[in-house]
């Protein structure tokens, strides 16, 4: 890097005699001769620099935006040894890697720099050798003296580069050039090139690093804060200025201020954050923000960082996320998302395409819901197709079989419970904010909880069990499907007429499969292939008079008996093509079990049956008197 001093006398004589007689003296710097070579061969013109490749004022100020953290930095080290640049009639250069100044860091009341240089290119394509140019091809500091310059007017004092590397790749480069014929202090000069280097490397690198920080900050989905001593958010990620804009938090940049937490949260001195300071961690722990726009609930975790001589908690730092977006995150982690699409519902009759199509309407309003038809008809699978096609679609879609718990869990379950100060679970209403709850089996549903939940559903505010004192705010639909005539049960005052009217404000009716016949074939034939795939088993397909078959039966369990019926044939059947001899009506029933002394046997044949005693007679090929004497046995309803 620091080379030998050199007479100007033979330096200006080796270029005279290159450039006039294509000679290289042997003394001439392998770099530079290299050099001076390549800048003949271009035809570099060698009296004036060329600054006519240069960007356009719009395009260099865009140019220099990209490029302002470097700018600045530099700026600044310069700021603190103009006397010393004064003294010695030096410049300063900041390059790209395309070897484009960004800034010229002269001083224009005592000096000039060459030709308007900012915004052109000065590689040795356009002013030919030069230690920007050399500097460039072997990536490491040199220093040229002015005679070894190919530009005559460049010639007058001498110049050193240094490349500025991130991650080993060439980001910069900085040039020191002297403007008169003085002899500098060369390891001076060199010593603070290189410094100067050193530190914009440093500041660079630690810029790239903050920056994957924070890209990362804002890219998780938990606001972020680091909380000086008084409540002062020294930083804080996208979502959390989000959140802190929401609430009426004003930016640094409106009040001149950092932001203070005690200004937006009410109580700030029972949160976790105060007792941060007090050295006590919290970790995932539930908590109320109370602010003048509205009163938040986090799962928050509040972490003590260092303290002075005196064990004081200096900062702290806090994650939190709103408990709607866990709810959100955890409902999609675990699955809790629609499975099927309207469009998915197979079926081309007439009847069935007027229902979907009014699904698909009701699916775009904001009314609740309310599915009836009888067990099997697809309710579930249709509940499914809405919430996907609402303007919920993003949210969880929740699910709640209201027969399936004695009324104190489906209670718990619904609105959840507080176990204990340390121990509380939120319900599947709070669970489903954002999206859907879909109830299953409704007109089981309590006559007391369906009055609670009508409640929750017009203020939009509900509360755990064993928690009166702390309201949660809602946003749900609810899908409700029910087997039965919900409303003739209302009128007969076995439902709750409150909630009734909630939900009934959209009312669909599924058809049974024996109203739509002519959807049997297609439908057959989707759950045979759907089946294939699943259990990726190799396709088989259905004979004509095996859908023949299945055209004529009733189908008391309607799709969900079909599924069953043809998942019993599809794996017992060998051969590629299920014939009607593979059918069975009653699935894995058949008429040489023994129902006669196996209750669940004969209850599965029951179920096939549809509850209907003749129907169960054909199938089990005996009489009516004698199934009257087994129902009687097993406690079944005769229909």
């Amino acid at each position: 890097m620091i080379r030998e001093h050199r007479s100007r006398e033979k330096l200006e004589s080796y270029y005279e005699k290159f450039t006039e007689e294509g000679i290289l003296d042997p003394n001439v710097h392998p770099w530079v001769a290299a050099s001076w070579q390549q800048s003949r061969a271009l035809g570099v013109p060698r009296e004036k620099m060329s600054t006519e490749k240069r960007f356009s004022p719009e395009e260099f100020h865009r140019l220099q935006a990209k490029h302002e953290d470097a700018i600045a930095y530099l700026m600044k080290l310069s700021e603190g040894i103009r006397e010393f640049f004064q003294e010695y009639n030096l410049s300063l250069l900041l390059i790209d890697a395309d070897c484009v100044v960004l800034k010229s860091y002269s001083l224009p009341f005592y000096q000039m720099t060459p030709g308007e240089i900012e915004g052109a290119r000065v590689g040795v394509e356009e002013v030919g050798t030069s230690s920007i140019s050399v500097a460039y091809e072997h990536q490491t500091p040199f220093w040229m003296f002015g005679p070894e310059m190919w530009v005559k007017e460049c010639q007058l004092g001498d110049a050193c580069t240094a490349p500025v590397k991130i991650n080993g790749e060439c980001q910069y480069l900085i040039t020191l050039v002297s403007m008169e014929q003085i002899e500098l202090p060369q390891d001076a000069v060199i010593s603070l090139l290189l410094t100067m280097k050193t530190a914009l490397e440093a500041h660079l690198t630690e810029s790239v690093r903050i920056k994957a920080e924070e890209a990362i900050l804002d890219a998780t989905p938990f606001a972020v804060y680091h909380v000086l001593p008084g409540g002062e958010v020294a930083y804080t990620n996208q979502l959390g200025k989000e959140r802190l804009t929401r609430i009426g938090a004003k930016q640094e940049h409106e009040t001149g201020r950092r932001l203070n937490l005690n200004d937006v949260i009410l109580n700030y001195e029972h949160t976790p954050i105060y007792k941060g300071f007090r050295g006590v961690p919290s970790y995932n722990k539930e908590v109320t923000w109370i602010t003048t726009a509205k009163t938040y609930e986090d799962i928050t975790t509040v972490v003590p960082l260092e303290r002075d001589e005196e064990q004081a908690v200096k900062s702290v730092v806090v994650v939190s996320m709103p408990i709607e977006d866990l709810r959100t995150l955890v409902a999609h982690a675990a699955g809790y998302t629609a499975k099927y699409s309207l469009q998915s519902m197979v079926g081309s009759g007439a009847s069935f395409q007027s229902v979907r199509e009014k699904a698909a309407r009701v699916a775009r309003n904001k009314h609740h819901v309310l599915i009836q038809g009888e067990a099997g008809t697809g309710k579930q699978r249709m509940a499914h197709g809405i919430h996907q096609a609402s303007p919920r679609a993003a949210g969880p879609l929740i699910s709640l079989r209201c027969g399936d718990a004695t009324p104190e869990l489906l209670e718990q379950e619904l609105f959840g419970i507080v176990l204990n100060q340390d121990v509380s679970h939120q319900g599947r209403l709070e669970l489903a904010s954002g999206g859907t709850l879909f109830l299953d089996e409704i007109e089981k549903m309590p006559k007391q909880i369906a009055e609670e939940l009508a409640q929750a559903l017009m203020t939009g505010k509900t509360h755990r069990i064993g928690e009166k004192n702390v309201e949660r705010t809602i946003d749900v639909r609810i899908i409700a499907a029910c087997d039965s005539d919900l409303k003739r049960l209302t009128e007969r005052g076995l439902f709750s007429k409150a909630l009734y009217d909630i939900i009934s404000k959209s009312v669909i009716r599924v058809p049974s499969l024996r109203s739509r016949r002519e959807d049997i074939p297609e439908l057959a034939r989707h759950i045979v292939s759907e089946l294939a795939e699943q259990h990726q088993m190799e396709p088989k397909t259905l004979a004509d008079e095996t859908i023949g078959v299945l055209e004529k039966y009733d189908w008391p369990g309607n799709i969900k008996q079909l599924q069953s019926v043809l998942e019993y044939a599809f794996f017992n059947t060998k051969a590629p093509v299920i014939g009607p001899d593979d059918i069975s009506l009653m699935g894995d029933v058949k008429p040489d079990n023994k129902w006669k002394e196996d209750k669940d046997v004969f209850v599965k044949a029951w179920q096939a049956a549809g509850g209907n005693v003749s129907r169960l007679a054909n199938l089990l090929n005996v009489s009516r008197v004698t199934l009257y004497r087994y129902l009687k046995k097993y406690h079944l309803e005769k229909k």
